[in-house]
């Protein structure tokens, strides 16, 4: 069993990140969008969702072909971006059920002490952001505990056009139509509410926040995290968005309108990179949370591309997702990455930027692993494990998968607990032919490395990774 945890043990010893070069380490921008599937952008290949920005993005650095989310929902996959670490290390398990631990490391706090200014901006869901907020699922735990110096963030979801207003024909989640969202001020500036500056397109009033603090650091390094909340429920598009797709129903004109609301905020936020002379000093990567949401995939409107599944499932569909990076002078134009990379490389691949190690005190499992060698083209293939999965026992769900060489065991993410399967995703990347029955003894040793992880993220779960 032993060997089972080796690339994990190897991290839990020692901790130690390649250093990319002695070059001044670059600002760092962690772009995110939530809920939208691996087809839902133009690099992969939609027919008629317009992304031009992040489509010249992916053309002017590295395009991920099979990129990973951590988990197929938000807040696990959220934490493992920030941390390095599989959601089953910190606990972090589902939606809406934990806070991050002050006891985690984040990229924030991690290039803070390289003398990094740090700003987080957008969907948290990672705990609560409004110090008066006392739920029953998670506890305040905003940005500002993590690391980052300056924070304008919401808890969780708001509607995609106009945050603070419950969107025409919305009835769920407690809220009506017309009705003040959340409170009708879902947003919070450093711990307090924000009334300003909040209506029409989310990803733009996100981005209003974004520009000032690169504008205000260009001469000094920083790190922008930017969670956007477009395609997420509640989907709202902006007249002028809806008339690009004016030849659909009004369903999918919202959802393709705010996913090119959000890219024209990308490519505005690239523009400002270039104005100021920042673009070959900045590193940007793009992902999404998790794959399409449930509903709007079975409508047809949001896309795995050929994958299957979805969110809340632990198919392809459910954690692969549209993935890109850029970074001028040292990724090369239209580098394709094929080997699989995930949410937990951004922490390892930052620390090798910007030459940290742990501290003996401080030392811990992380599960990711540096990404430069991969946009370099110095590395074609990965090494070790990836696992993913989500949990709310509750309702008996325990999706968990792993991939491992060209193999992949899932258990699905079913009330009772969902069957065991087994693809082989190299020969059968759309999983439609189960091998479980035909090769037990695979199974058998693939489940036994799912077990050992599991193991290993209960010991760090229960506080070994945590000073006293």
């Amino acid at each position: 069993m032993v060997m089972n945890l080796r690339p994990l043990a190897v991290s839990a010893l020692f901790c130690v990140f390649p250093v990319a070069a002695k070059a001044e380490p670059p600002n760092v921008i962690l772009l995110m969008s939530d809920d939208q599937g691996w087809g839902d952008v133009g690099f992969n290949g939609h027919p008629d969702l317009l992304t031009p920005n992040l489509d010249e993005m992916a053309r002017s650095g590295a395009k991920f072909e099979r990129f990973y989310a951590a988990s197929p929902l938000c807040s696990p996959t959220r934490g493992s971006c920030l941390t390095g670490r599989y959601p089953f290390r910190y606990g972090i398990l589902a939606a809406h059920t934990g806070g991050m631990r002050v006891g985690e490391i984040t990229v924030a706090e991690m290039v803070k002490e390289k003398g990094y200014q740090t700003g987080f901006f957008g969907k948290w869901h990672i705990g609560w952001v409004d110090p008066d907020d006392v739920g029953s699922r998670g506890y305040y735990s905003p940005p500002g505990h993590h690391g980052f110096d300056y924070s304008f963030a919401t808890t969780s979801a708001v509607p995609t056009w106009d945050p603070g207003i419950t969107p025409k024909g919305w009835s769920q989640w407690g809220q009506k139509e017309g009705e003040p969202w959340k409170g009708g001020a879902p947003y919070f500036e450093n711990g307090k509410p924000v009334s300003e500056n909040m209506s029409g397109d989310d990803s733009r009033i996100i981005m209003d926040r974004v520009i000032p603090f690169i504008e205000k650091n260009k001469e000094q390094p920083f790190l922008a995290t930017v969670w956007f909340h477009a395609p997420h429920d509640p989907v709202v598009a902006g007249p002028e968005y809806k008339k690009l797709y004016r030849e659909f129903g009004s369903t999918r004109q919202n959802y393709y309108g705010c996913i090119t609301a959000m890219d024209e905020q990308i490519g505005r936020l690239r523009s400002k990179l270039r104005e100021l002379g920042l673009e070959k000093k900045t590193v940007v990567f793009f992902c999404s949370d998790n794959g399409p949401s449930d509903g709007a995939t079975r409508k047809g409107i949001a896309s795995a591309g050929p994958f299957k599944g979805h969110k809340h499932t632990m198919y392809e569909g459910g954690t692969l997702v549209p993935a890109c990076a850029e970074w001028p002078g040292v990724i090369q134009p239209e580098t394709i990455v094929s080997a699989r990379c995930a949410t937990v490389d951004f922490f390892p691949t930052i620390a090798g930027l910007v030459d940290f190690s742990f501290s003996s005190k401080e030392r811990r499992p992380i599960d990711g692993v540096d990404l430069m060698p991969f946009m370099k083209n110095d590395k074609q293939t990965r090494e070790g494990e990836l696992f993913f999965g989500f949990r709310r026992l509750v309702q008996e769900i325990d999706g968990k998968a792993l991939i491992s060489g060209d193999y992949k065991l899932l258990q699905e993410a079913k009330k009772g607990g969902g069957r065991i399967r087994l693809y082989n995703i190299a020969e059968d990347p759309f999983e439609e032919r189960d091998l479980a029955k035909d090769k037990p003894a695979l199974v058998k040793e693939l489940f036994e490395k799912v077990e050992a992880i599991e193991r290993s993220c209960q010991v760090s779960r229960d506080g070994a990774d945590y000073r006293y």
